[in-house]
């Protein structure tokens, strides 16, 4: 028997299969799993992705716009073939993703993988287990005083020796300096010295033989890395940047070639390390001589210990530091309250007629006003803008926005501090009093609303010493020297980078500060 498309049979079996099809669709359009555009034009397919797309160069810019408008600042979006996401600036999720259902958020495959020729399996690109002994082993070591004081040794030296002499240098004919690449300069020879005992001597120009040269060109492979990760992370669809790696084009091109200088960088030191101990030359005091000593790593995994504190310790403060002298160079009021306190500090201080920088650690815990001008200066331009998870399953977030399965979940710590539900209608303005209890001490906020230092099981473990090291930096430079901002008014451009830095450095006037 022949069937033609009218023959009733073949009509009852098509009209099913349409049925079918309209309940399966029915399913998917579950209105509470629905993407949540809160005013960008959704597209067929496509759903909220070319907003993504186009607005990928500025996206630090863009995101806040919409996370502010939003009722509940988080947007989520999904396209056919591009799989979906969620960024928030809410707390409640901040918390629900960092410490309620942490195990649901793990850093991911894919994530993990765009990184992994920079950090390879370190703490800050790890997951599950293997995350978990690293950051034993870490908190361990962190913990102990032996440490704190060499770290706090290491930032006098460097304050004392190298910091304040290039400022005295340009200070007598008020001379311009790129601070943001003083500060990156400082913080690469700082954690150098904290990380693996040894001295690149950035900041002074000079080192032995040609550690300096050595040191400067891993300073802008580690760079070029970070531009291609950043690269890497904004590509639609996530997964584009293998097929240019595959393809030996740019970025991958460029990380390709900056990730075998640090490879090259860091494994020299573990190389050099290795030979030190054998002929028992090795201090044991820096973080790699410690981690070594417990015998859990291979060359490998030791070099891996070395880029991973070595992005922590460089870019993370310096980056802090930069926007922190910007912004308080706006604000004469805040930098007259911060000179104020460093000079009452050291007057109450014993020996304090003949005391010079830099400041023991009793003294800068007693610089309240200070911690807090450091602190606000973080929450409206955070080192870490945007951090990224991935859901391991389906769920809803605790305002109500769905979060699927593989879809990449990022909290926004730049947003948030502009959204005024959270911080209050002042929340765009550097006013560091919003950190001080009414006797004047500093308070401390939720890490969930202030994730500066994250939050939950993977909070900060250098919290504190960056805080010493932050502190010890602004504190001896302005006690001695005022840097004026010559570039006027409105805040400089934003590159988005692994951390968040400023586009076209930071030139600051040097001027001796008068009594």
């Amino acid at each position: 028997m022949e069937l033609s498309l009218t023959s009733p049979p073949l009509v009852v079996v098509l009209l099913l299969a349409l049925l079918l099809q309209l309940l399966r669709y029915r399913r998917r359009r579950d209105p509470r799993k629905q993407p949540r555009a809160h005013g960008l034009r959704v597209y067929p397919l496509l759903g909220t992705l070319p907003h993504l797309i186009k607005n990928r160069h500025r996206f630090l810019e863009w995101s806040t716009g919409v996370l502010q408008r939003s009722p509940t600042h988080t947007i989520s979006f999904k396209a056919v073939g591009f799989g979906g996401g969620v960024i928030t600036a809410n707390p409640a999720n901040v918390e629900h993703i960092l410490k309620t259902n942490f195990g649901n958020y793990p850093k991911g495959e894919l994530t993990v993988a765009m990184v992994e020729d920079l950090l390879g399996g370190g703490i800050f690109n790890s997951d599950g287990d293997r995350w978990l002994w690293q950051r034993k082993a870490a908190s361990h070591e962190f913990s102990t005083s032996s440490l704190r004081a060499f770290v706090a040794d290491t930032v006098r030296f460097e304050v004392a020796e190298r910091l304040l002499p290039l400022l005295a240098r340009a200070a007598p004919d008020g001379r311009t300096l790129d601070l943001q690449d003083v500060l990156q300069r400082f913080a690469f020879d700082n954690i150098c010295s904290v990380a693996f005992d040894e001295d690149p001597a950035c900041l002074a120009g000079s080192g032995e033989g040609d550690r300096s040269g050595s040191a400067a060109e891993f300073m802008r492979a580690f760079d070029d890395a970070q531009s291609a990760v950043v690269s890497r992370l904004m590509s639609r669809p996530r997964s584009l940047w293998r097929v240019r790696r595959l393809l030996n084009t740019e970025p991958e091109r460029r990380m390709r070639a900056a990730a075998g200088k640090i490879r090259a960088y860091a494994g020299r030191i573990v190389r050099e390390r290795r030979e030190r101990a054998e002929a028992g030359r090795a201090r044991g005091d820096d973080l790699l001589s410690r981690f070594a000593a417990r015998g859990e790593h291979g060359d490998e995994g030791l070099r891996d210990v070395v880029t991973n504190f070595l992005l922590a310790g460089r870019d993370t403060t310096s980056s802090a530091l930069t926007w922190f002298f910007w912004a308080v160079s706006c604000r004469p009021d805040v930098e007259d309250r911060i000179v104020r306190e460093i000079r009452a500090v050291r007057a109450s201080s014993p020996g304090a007629a003949g005391a010079a920088p830099p400041f023991s650690l009793d003294e800068l815990r007693g610089m309240h006003y200070l911690h807090a001008a450091i602190s606000e200066s973080m929450r409206l331009d955070p080192p870490v803008a945007v951090n990224t998870r991935r859901c391991g399953r389906d769920e809803f977030l605790p305002d109500g926005t769905f979060a699927g399965r593989g879809w990449q979940v990022s909290y926004s710590a730049y947003a948030m501090a502009r959204v005024a539900e959270v911080w209050g209608g002042d929340c765009e303005e550097f006013r560091p009093e919003r950190w001080l209890d009414g006797g004047g001490a500093f308070r401390p906020e939720s890490p969930f609303k202030y994730p500066v230092f994250h939050a939950g099981p993977r909070t900060c473990l250098g919290r504190e010493m960056a805080y010493v090291q932050m502190k010890s930096i602004v504190a001896c430079v302005f006690e001695r020297f005022t840097l004026p901002f010559p570039g006027g008014e409105g805040q400089p451009g934003l590159v988005l980078a692994v951390t968040l830095r400023m586009k076209g450095g930071l030139p600051m006037q040097v001027n001796e500060r008068t009594a």
